[in-house]
C-alpha cells in the first residue's frame, strides 16, 4: 500500500505495472566421468569422436574428452553444453532413436570399453566477456 504523502511519477507508475520478466534460459553443462578398461582405449576413443560429431546436431556444444596421460589410466571425462535443460532432455530422448547415436552406444557396449559412468549437470560459470 502507498503512503498518502508519496507521488508518483509516470515513469515510477508504469516501473509498479509492468509485466514480470521471463525467466532467462539456463545453459547447462554435463560433466562426465567414465571409469574405461585401459586395455579398450582404442575403443573409447572412437567413441568419444562419435560424440563429438552427434551432440552438436543436437544443438550443444562439445567441449571434448579428457583421456588419461599421467595417474590413473582408467578414468576419463568428457564436458558438453545445452542452451537449457529442456534442450539437454530433447537431445537426450532424440538420441535413442538417432541411428548413429545407438552405433556408439552399441560401440561401447560391445567392446565393453566403458566400465561406469556418473553424469553431473552443472551450471556454468564464464568470465564475463
Amino acid at each position: 500500500m502507498l503512503h498518502r504523502d508519496v507521488i508518483l511519477v509516470p515513469s515510477e507508475t508504469r516501473a509498479l505495472h509492468r509485466t514480470p520478466r521471463r525467466k532467462k534460459k539456463t545453459m547447462i553443462t554435463i560433466h562426465l566421468r567414465y571409469q574405461i578398461d585401459a586395455a579398450a582405449i582404442d575403443a573409447f576413443i572412437e567413441y568419444a569422436e562419435r560424440w563429438m560429431e552427434i551432440v552438436p546436431r543436437f544443438g550443444g556444444v562439445h567441449h571434448g574428452y579428457f583421456l588419461p596421460a599421467e595417474g590413473d589410466s582408467d578414468e576419463a571425462f568428457a564436458l558438453f553444453s545445452f542452451p537449457s535443460l529442456a534442450e539437454y532432455e530433447r537431445y537426450r530422448e532424440a538420441s535413442l532413436v538417432d541411428p548413429d547415436s545407438v552405433a556408439a552406444y552399441d560401440l561401447a557396449q560391445r567392446t565393453r570399453c566403458i566400465v561406469r559412468y556418473e553424469r553431473r549437470i552443472q551450471r556454468p560459470l564464464l568470465p564475463r566477456t
